[in-house]
């Protein structure tokens, strides 16, 4: 049963990290120049992911019910996304062969997931979700949590490192595409909430 519960939180897991969304966006346009940062952008998200955790098993997610309350988080999660595209088509120019292009701030980075993630309120309905799932399935609840966040982990880590180890093969030209599609993308996730919660 623990084997089983593992393995079906490894594959939620994969289903939420894997799929093209807006922390998946903003962790590939930072792998093209820095890996920390990407990796730790990644963490961020999943430091939301485990407060949204903590507060199902603290029953203290009731909150959440609130129309107003997820209108506000739906509100703010668009301005930040638009924000963040904002940033990256600015920064699309960004030399991405040197070295070291400039001093990144991981912390920035981790805080961006964090609060993209916090603010979106998809996040809420999937943990939701999983809390549920868990119950119908009688799966054991932390063995399954153990799978979906190793599932995380994994691909945190390893996309960005295979976006990284292969950006040598990216012109600087096509780097800046890159930015573009990944700003315009960003811009459409954040007018689909909007439209969404409106």
């Amino acid at each position: 049963m623990i084997l089983q519960s593992f393995l079906e939180g490894f594959l939620l897991g994969l289903g939420a990290a894997v799929p093209l969304g807006p922390i998946n966006v903003l962790i590939m346009s930072s792998a093209l120049r820095h890996y920390g940062s990407a990796v730790t952008l990644g963490a961020g998200a999943m430091s939301a992911d485990i407060s949204y955790l903590v507060l199902i098993l603290f029953g203290l997610f009731h909150f959440m019910e609130n129309p107003a309350i997820t209108l506000a988080m739906g509100l703010a999660g668009s301005g930040f996304l638009l924000y963040l595209a904002w940033l990256i088509f600015k920064g699309r120019n960004e030399p991405v062969h040197l070295q070291q292009v400039r001093e990144i701030s991981l912390f920035k980075s981790w805080l961006k997931g964090y609060t993209l993630t916090l603010l979106n309120p998809y996040t809420v309905i999937f943990w939701l979700s999983v809390s549920t799932y868990i119950a119908a399935k009688k799966l054991d609840p932390i063995a399954t949590v153990a799978g979906l966040f190793s599932a995380i982990v994994l691909w945190i880590t390893l996309m960005p490192l295979a976006i990284h180890k292969s950006k040598h093969l990216f012109s600087q030209k096509i780097a800046t595409l890159f930015s573009i599609a990944s700003a315009t993308i960003l811009t459409f996730f954040a007018i689909g909430m909007l439209v969404k919660i409106l």
